[in-house]
């Protein structure tokens, strides 16, 4: 009731992609905490809601680790772009993906698509990391920092319990 309420005065939303996978030290939903978390804070002042963020995205590399799944690229494209078309159905206008793993990008050319085939909405893709002022601080630290680095490694990402090595 909230959100029919909600899109007689505006049509944005945000949409959250992850994965679940290894990350060492770190939880199996670290890019899908990294993803909700920026999404929640930067759309929270503006009163634009977030969806429950998208767990499972494409880690064929990781498919080894016990706990990491996978889905085929066409398999997540797919998903994505059902849920931009079912998004879109229901009245938002003004759509954000915000994604939290880097074996997700394709989802980018897909987004860019769907939108081009939707000239009535608007959609962005927006990988957290990939922004001048975060690479910024991130090179300024560690020219190299990637996954299950210092770059995930955040009191909300950490697993209770479990000590780094020194």
């Amino acid at each position: 009731m909230q959100l029919e309420e909600y899109l007689q005065r505006d049509d944005r939303i945000v949409l959250p992609l992850g994965s679940t996978e290894q990350h060492a030290y770190l939880s199996l939903a670290t890019d899908n905490i990294l993803a909700e978390r920026v999404s929640v804070d930067a759309a929270e002042p503006l009163g634009v809601p977030v969806l429950p963020v998208l767990p499972y995205g494409i880690t064929p590399r990781f498919a080894a680790y016990p706990g990491s799944p996978t889905l085929r690229v066409e398999t997540f494209l797919t998903v994505v772009t059902d849920l931009l078309d079912s998004l879109s159905g229901q009245g938002f206008r003004r759509i954000l993906l915000v994604n939290g793993h880097g074996g997700n990008t394709p989802a980018r050319a897909a987004v860019a698509q769907w939108g081009a085939k939707h000239p009535e909405a608007r959609v962005r893709y927006h990988d957290w990391w990939n922004s001048p002022r975060v690479m910024e601080v991130v090179r300024s630290v560690d020219p190299v920092g990637s996954h299950a680095s210092w770059m995930e490694n955040f009191p909300w990402t950490r697993l209770p319990g479990v000590e780094f090595p020194a």
